[in-house]
């Protein structure tokens, strides 16, 4: 069996989105001839941690490094044990002086992200395994990109073949928006982009839009980039059965919502909704940006708005079945929201936002799953567009992991054959 190197900076026990597809890799990889030996971290002061069962069944390398955000929590004054969300490490809403300042240097001094004090223990610890261990191929999943930067060393320093998964944009990832970056920073951190694009064998991205705009910025992206939608795991729903509220109609807004993904005109008519006397209730999970929640407040929503925040990830789904409507914003037009997998297989309808998200639009549509509304739109009643909504449940089989799986490890063995 081919055994590969996956390098993924979250993975179990934390419980941040990106480590589902090395968790899914390492359990289904070996169904088509790929032995996963993961290398990961011990643990990071942002991420809430999970109990996912047993993985032993996998070599799994984990790692020390340093981790900047536990001096930043000392910086702005937080205590050893209080919780870190990812959404206030970059909002600049009623950020005290040494908020902007720590954002600023996270912005413009850690390149290409906050956690490149990964680089130097995961080169040591994946060398020492690489020496006394057969290799056939390493791929890295970012971000945070400074896993493509240990990849390529590795990669280089032993002359193993790369793949590299990017979930999100590198140079230009969107809660850059807002925040300055000196010219500097950012011709380095494109010439660090660049050289991992030429380097490696073949990329995988999550969105067209992703594709698209690597193909374009480097022509030596064009013919070995890869579009995986992020996908959902069918087992994960299994012996979930819905259950919903007669009192009340709910929204659940599932996963991390920032400043900048603030949809004001739906907080307004939702306020509007309830004053005429419909139950509605919003519900969130994840983390929410301070602009979001001073939204709330400002359209009197605190009332009917539940916080629920982090939550187990079997809890999550069971939450996203139990809603009457899923809700989703955007980032950019190169961004799919992960959750929208799972949306989609939970059958219920979905209200989402975003400005020229064309690829977002055309799921929705193909699968007739939900409608997608611009940031700036006004006078759509959102919940009566829902009405004709029937979702294609056998379409949205198509974005099931395990048969996206199958199309990475064809990738992967045409690597080795070339």
């Amino acid at each position: 069996m081919k055994k590969i190197l996956v390098l993924s900076f979250y993975y179990p026990p934390s419980s941040k989105a990106s480590m589902h597809w090395p968790l899914k890799m390492a359990e289904l990889l070996p169904n088509f001839g790929w032995e996963p030996v993961i290398l990961t971290v011990d643990e990071d002061v942002v991420s809430a941690i999970e109990n996912r069962g047993n993985l032993d069944t996998n070599t799994i390398l984990r790692t020390g490094f340093w981790d900047v955000f536990k001096i930043y929590k000392k910086f702005i004054g937080k205590k050893s044990e209080e919780s870190l969300s990812v959404s206030e490490t970059i909002s600049n809403t009623n950020a005290s002086f040494t908020q902007r300042l720590s954002l600023w240097i996270r912005m413009n001094l850690f390149i290409p992200d906050a956690r490149i004090g990964w680089y130097f223990p995961a080169v040591k610890k994946a060398s020492n395994f690489i020496k006394k261990n057969k290799i056939d191929l390493i791929l890295t999943n970012g971000p945070p990109h400074s896993t493509h930067l240990i990849g390529k060393k590795l990669s280089k320093k032993f002359k193993i073949p790369l793949a590299a998964m990017f979930i999100d944009p590198w140079v230009d990832i969107s809660y850059y928006k807002g925040h300055k970056r000196n010219k500097l920073t950012v011709l380095l951190d494109n010439y660090l982009e660049r050289k991992v694009v030429e380097h490696s064998s073949k990329m995988f991205f999550v969105t067209k839009g992703l594709v698209k705009y690597y193909s374009k910025k480097y022509p030596a992206a064009a013919n070995k980039s890869n579009l995986i939608y992020w996908g959902y795991n069918e087992k994960d729903f299994e012996g979930l059965k819905r259950e919903r509220s007669e009192n009340y109609k709910v929204i659940v807004h599932a996963g991390n919502l920032y400043d900048h993904q603030n949809p004001e005109i739906f907080w307004q008519q939702l306020k509007e909704k309830i004053s005429s006397g419909e139950k509605l209730r919003m519900r969130f999970i994840g983390t929410q940006g301070p602009a979001v929640k001073q939204s709330i407040i400002k359209f009197g929503l605190e009332n009917h708005t539940e916080y629920l925040g982090y939550l187990p990830y079997k809890e999550v789904l069971q939450e996203i079945i139990n809603a009457d409507y899923l809700m989703m914003c955007v980032a950019e037009e190169r961004h799919i929201p992960g959750k929208l997998f799972e949306y989609l297989r939970s059958g219920n309808p979905i209200i989402a936002f975003g400005d020229h998200s064309s690829e977002v639009e055309v799921i929705l549509r193909e699968s007739n799953s939900g409608n997608l509304y611009s940031y700036t739109e006004t006078g759509i009643d959102y919940f009566k567009d829902l009405l004709n909504i029937k979702p294609n449940c056998e379409h949205v089989k198509k974005y099931s992991r395990e048969e996206l799986i199958k199309q990475i490890a064809v990738e992967l063995d045409s690597i080795l054959n070339n």
